[in-house]
């Protein structure tokens, strides 16, 4: 019987050896499992129509198994990989190969994202002498990456990378559903049933209280209301209060209600029979609070929706409560997000969990669940690579460029027929693409250490080093890069709605790209970026 250091074996042996992403490896393994070849040993020596049968690509089944046969011929040479690692390189290939193998054989969100970390580094000094040099396609893929921590925070890495991957390759067309990115349309596919969050906790109690989380039933309004001048409108069953599972993050709470209106008027009667009722309500740091109402009976037949939001303090609050609603198709709706704030400047994760609240009273007003509640920006979703999406087709049909779109569609992941930006390519495309450069003096004309990657004298010591010392020279490159662009939005963050950031940031990337020849003649081409000038796109007065 197969082993778990089986299963490391063969998994090693398909992403190091026959440099397949993780995701695509993994389904391969748990297809080879289902017919019952679980290690290195037992593919060599299976029937090569039994690995075809299993992996549905017979190219793909002989290549694997000569990969197998070789190993076995080689003895241990899978085990002295795994006992003396070579290099480093290797030591972090085996490790993450481990972590995936340290459970089931299907990842969880958590070890997904977990593993596609970036490196992020906000020193300001170091990022203010720091010269790189690429290409602008990567430099793209870092602006789409960073920003959509603030434009979609509901996303998490995995889709971010996958999102930032289709900006790099936005010039196709599809009839598949589009979000924006720096002001491109690329086509997306829903990540169903990929339930992931970050470090929040859902369903603690609100503060001062035992009643969070209650269902609607137990939350009515009171029949004692407040004389109103504003109207004589008086809550009545309908105006039962849904009420969504509180969110807390660093000490931050937050909790969202909604109720049935039908005229303008009733809003600040219904707010306040909430807080009469809710007493620790007003001890909350904001009340926001929207609603969308179709047209009155007297209005004209193309009416549109009536709507009304209110921050309370709340920077952008209102609007992303309205922007839930019309996701939602909510109309006669009145929500109230009640935020204790914790002392602690949540950044772009505060947009996710204002979007969870809202969504998740609005699914219990309406009774909804899972992805029907869902609206096309709150779930995760994947990047579609069209033009991979195509080869396949044409492959399939046997077009005269089968070779060469074959390969770019294999290192792609299907999923229902669709090929997708795998996040761990893009990944990789981020590591490699950032090297070092020397910069000019602006005083002297001299040139100057920039980063690691020069010495004193302003010569490049690329030749002397080792692979090793280059990878490790373009990560922190990376994260410098990553770290500027980070300051910068976080700088933009709580004055900038996320489309206004979105449209802005391809306004921004344009200001620092390299500069290389236009048209084709500047195509993969190479230039400097002084990230100091990144540095100079943040707020003025921050």
């Amino acid at each position: 019987m197969a082993t778990q250091q089986d299963l490391q074996e063969l998994l090693r042996l398909l992403t190091v050896g026959r440099k397949i992403p993780m995701m695509q490896a993994m389904t391969q393994i748990k297809a080879l499992q289902a017919a019952d070849l679980r290690s290195i040993k037992q593919v060599a020596e299976a029937a090569l129509e039994k690995v075809q049968s299993a992996l549905k690509d017979e190219k793909g089944a002989r290549a694997l198994q000569n990969a197998c046969k070789a190993a076995v011929k080689q003895g241990s040479s899978t085990s002295n990989k795994r006992g003396a690692p070579t290099s480093a390189t290797s030591q972090s290939k085996r490790a993450k190969t481990d972590l995936f193998m340290t459970g089931p054989m299907e990842m969880t969100p958590e070890e997904l994202e977990k593993s596609l970390e970036l490196p992020l580094n906000t020193d300001e000094e170091r990022i203010t002498k720091a010269v790189i040099e690429t290409n602008r396609a990567p430099l793209v893929l870092a602006f789409a990456v960073e920003l959509l921590r603030y434009t979609m925070p509901e996303q998490p890495l995995s889709s971010r990378l996958s999102l930032g991957q289709a900006v790099v390759s936005a010039n196709s067309r599809s009839k598949a559903p589009r979000v924006t990115v720096m002001g491109r349309e690329i086509a997306v596919l829903k990540r169903g049933g990929y339930e992931w969050k970050g470090e929040e906790k859902v369903g603690e109690q609100e503060p001062g209280t035992v009643e969070a989380g209650s269902s609607a039933s137990e939350t009515q309004a009171k029949s004692r209301i407040q004389t109103s001048a504003v109207a004589t409108f008086q809550p009545t069953p309908k105006s039962t209060w849904a009420v969504g599972q509180p969110i807390t993050l660093k000490d931050s709470t937050f909790v969202a209600r909604a109720t049935n209106i039908s005229e303008p008027s009733q809003h600040q009667v219904l707010i306040q029979s909430l807080l009469d009722d809710n007493p620790r309500l007003k001890s909350a740091t904001h009340n926001s609070w929207a609603y969308r109402l179709r047209p009155g009976r007297d209005a004209p037949p193309n009416a549109s929706v009536r709507e009304k939001c209110f921050d309370d303090g709340e920077t952008g609050c209102g609007d992303l409560m309205l922007r839930v609603m019309r996701e939602a198709g909510v109309v006669d709706t009145l929500v109230v997000l009640t935020r204790w704030f914790g002392g602690t400047m949540l950044g772009p994760d505060r947009w996710r969990l204002m979007r969870a609240c809202v969504a998740g009273a609005l699914a219990e007003r309406l009774r909804k669940r899972g992805a029907e509640a869902a609206p096309l920006g709150a779930e995760a979703l994947w990047g579609l690579d069209l033009e991979a999406t195509r080869a396949k087709k044409t492959v399939l049909g046997g077009g005269s460029h089968g070779n060469a779109h074959g390969m770019h569609a294999a290192a792609t992941t299907g999923v229902v027929g669709m090929q997708i930006h795998r996040p761990e390519q893009a990944r990789s495309y981020l590591l490699r693409s950032f090297g070092s450069a020397t910069a000019e003096d602006e005083e002297g004309g001299d040139t100057t250490t920039t980063t690691t990657a020069t010495t004193t004298t302003g010569k490049s010591p690329r030749r002397s080093k080792t692979l090793r010392a280059l990878e490790a020279e373009k990560e922190e490159n990376l994260g410098l890069l990553l770290g500027a662009l980070r300051i910068v939005f976080d700088s933009w963050a709580d004055h900038l709605g996320p489309a206004e950031l979105d449209r802005r940031a391809w306004g921004w990337y344009i200001a620092v790209r390299p500069d290389v020849e236009s048209g084709r003649a500047g195509w993969g081409a190479k230039g400097k970026i002084k990230l100091r000038d990144v540095l100079k796109l943040r707020r003025p007065d921050k």
